[in-house]
């Protein structure tokens, strides 16, 4: 059973059939977290490096934002019985889909607030696939913890993380 993840939005599971799915990973970011031992995953398709762009914003929809999204994904995983150093994690997005190199560089400035939160909480990135130019599509199986991304326009190239 797919369970999407739309924009700004966060899903969580324990449910051996899930497969949380998340589209359009331009700028965005996809954060996949896993818990081999009690299988407990979940994927946050974050759009903004930090909810002080919009404290109101950050308020109504903390998965808008890594510095808000970041830890309630973490402390979801938590309340189905997940534990932080069991934790494996995979990133996927910060593209440069619009515009020419300068524009806003919002992909790079998602990517640089997630490695700052996870450094600063001493979590690791297990795989990444990051930057560039397409939009991808983040699928997390729950059964196995298997992460794998599409990239669009590349022929639908899958690359397994």
């Amino acid at each position: 059973m797919q369970i999407v993840v739309g924009v700004a939005e966060m899903r969580v599971s324990n449910q051996h059939e899930h497969v949380v799915i998340t589209h359009a990973l331009g700028s965005c970011i996809g954060v996949a977290i896993y818990d081999p031992l009690v299988k407990v995953g979940g994927l946050l398709h974050y759009m903004l490096p930090d909810s002080g762009l919009d404290e109101e914003k950050g308020r109504e929809n903390p998965f808008m934002f890594a510095d808000t999204g970041i830890p309630r994904l973490f402390k979801e995983c938590y309340k189905l019985g997940a534990v932080k150093q069991r934790m494996l994690v995979k990133v996927a997005g910060g593209s440069q889909v619009l515009g020419g190199p300068e524009h806003f560089n919002i992909g790079r400035r998602n990517y640089a607030a997630l490695r700052k939160i996870f450094l600063k909480n001493n979590v690791l990135i297990g795989k990444e696939d990051v930057g560039g130019t397409k939009a991808r599509t983040m699928y997390l199986e729950i059964a196995t913890g298997k992460v794998w991304v599409k990239i669009i326009g590349q022929n639908q190239k899958i690359i397994e993380l």
